[in-house]
């Protein structure tokens, strides 16, 4: 479900009493483990954290104008979520999470990233907040590298044009290498003397 907010604080502001405070508080652990290099700000409706162009020009590959999104907080119809991104780019992060999420007490609800809850008492914040806090930016823009290429949907790089090989519409020819002892044409001069000697 998402929001025409324009701010975060538009955002909150919209929801009932409840979820607010739920929303709040989660957002303020977010906040406190948030590596520099983050943003807050409103991304695809909701709540987002990610890696600013400034610090990530290529931005998030599906839509390059968009920056790196890493986290998300959202207020669902009948849930609330958290996204993290650096769990579903990385495995070795999924299974720490599991475990420690399971050490705390409490049940995960999770899909490939979005963790849903309905109360506050569902999550154990000081887990979400070491999850945040163990991946800063740059980290993250190397698990997102890799598993872009992973993929296969990381960008190559341009191919390296031969100097020998000048490109299509350049206007430029290559100039022909001289060649040695080259055939005289049977109609020539010298073709007509060497048929005549013998």
């Amino acid at each position: 479900m998402q929001s025409k907010a324009l701010t975060v604080e538009q955002y909150l502001a919209q929801l009932p009493a409840d979820r607010r405070a739920a929303m709040e508080a989660v957002r303020k652990v977010i906040l406190q483990n948030l590596d520099k290099n983050y943003q807050e700000g409103m991304s695809y409706g909701m709540i987002g954290y990610f890696v600013p162009h400034s610090v990530y020009p290529a931005g998030y590959h599906c839509d390059p104008k968009q920056p790196l999104p890493f986290a998300g907080l959202a207020s669902q119809k009948g849930y609330m979520s958290v996204y993290l991104t650096c769990v579903y780019n990385d495995p070795s992060q999924l299974k720490w999470l599991q475990s420690a999420w399971a050490k705390a007490g409490k049940k995960l609800d999770m899909g490939k990233s979005c963790i849903r809850f309905k109360k506050l008492d569902d999550l154990p914040l000081e887990v979400l907040g070491q999850a945040i806090k163990q991946v800063p930016a740059q980290t993250f823009i190397r698990q997102y590298e890799a598993s872009l290429a992973a993929s296969g949907k990381g960008r190559a790089p341009a191919p390296k044009k031969s100097p020998a090989s000048p490109a299509r519409g350049s206007g430029t020819a290559p100039k022909p290498k001289p060649k040695s002892a080259k055939k005289a044409p049977p109609n020539s001069r010298s073709a007509r003397s060497r048929s005549s000697i013998g």
